[in-house]
């Protein structure tokens, strides 16, 4: 998840969560062949965005932003995520965003995996109201170097200002 912002009418930056996480939350399990369903959710932070406008129309802005996730029911070959970190390049364009980045998440081992995700969401009244996308694996660590997979992601706002990442994906470990 990242908070990026755009100007708002009258001035100032209206922030926008942008369903950013993704995630590496994806997946991996013992089957080296068949690929393996998973699923979880991941609960993000952001840090404060620094969003550039571009000058060509008013809204329209390019912002780089990173943020922290918790993660809960996300299990691969036995092993459950435990956190995250997403870094991704944004494009604000009115109440809408598009966003490509790279979630890297760390298992209770240990080992990570990293995602490429890919995602739009939308603003009502100045706060995040939706968002989603797609990912797919780029790397891992350890019994999750050369993973292979990929899937969807939806963001739900939370009252405090976070957002709770829904991921659901299928993956392959490579055989030993």
């Amino acid at each position: 998840m990242l908070d990026v912002g755009y100007p708002a009418d009258g001035g100032g930056f209206v922030r926008i969560k942008t369903a950013l996480v993704f995630l590496g939350a994806a997946a991996l399990a013992a089957s080296a062949a068949a690929q393996t369903k998973t699923s979880g959710t991941a609960q993000c932070t952001a840090d404060p965005p620094a969003p550039v406008e571009i000058g060509d129309k008013p809204g329209h802005s390019f912002a780089v932003g990173k943020g922290q996730c918790t993660w809960t029911g996300f299990e691969i070959g036995g092993v459950a995520y435990k956190d995250g970190v997403s870094v991704s390049s944004d494009e604000m364009n009115g109440h809408k965003a598009t966003s490509n980045g790279y979630h890297t998440a760390t298992l209770a081992n240990g080992d990570k995996t990293t995602a490429h995700f890919h995602g739009t969401s939308t603003m009502k009244d100045g706060k995040f109201a939706s968002g989603g996308g797609t990912w797919t694996f780029s790397s891992g660590t350890g019994k999750y170097k050369g993973v292979r997979g990929g899937g969807t992601y939806k963001g739900t706002p939370n009252a405090d200002g976070t957002v709770a990442y829904k991921v659901d994906g299928e993956y392959t470990l490579p055989t030993k």
